[in-house]
């Protein structure tokens, strides 16, 4: 989750992310945002995001990202 973190840090800094529940929702991460972490979590994690996987409830929490990774076979 650190990695994570990290990276949304990178992208956003300045967030709790840890305790956002509705980062979509809230609009603390836009589409760029999104496009942007979806090649940053290719790059560390080792997996492949398809278009499939691009809807907003794998996006919502830290926790939510963790489990699209974790599924696709990322290792965190």
């Amino acid at each position: 989750m650190k990695k994570i973190i990290a990276i949304l840090n990178e992208i956003r800094p300045g967030v709790d992310w840890e305790a956002e529940r509705s980062i979509i929702d809230d609009g603390l991460l836009d589409s760029f945002d999104i496009i942007s972490l979806v090649g940053e979590f290719e790059a560390a994690f080792g997996v492949k995001i398809g278009l499939e996987h691009l809807e907003p409830e794998n996006f919502s929490s830290v926790e939510a990202m963790r489990a699209l990774v974790e599924e696709l076979g990322g290792q965190l």
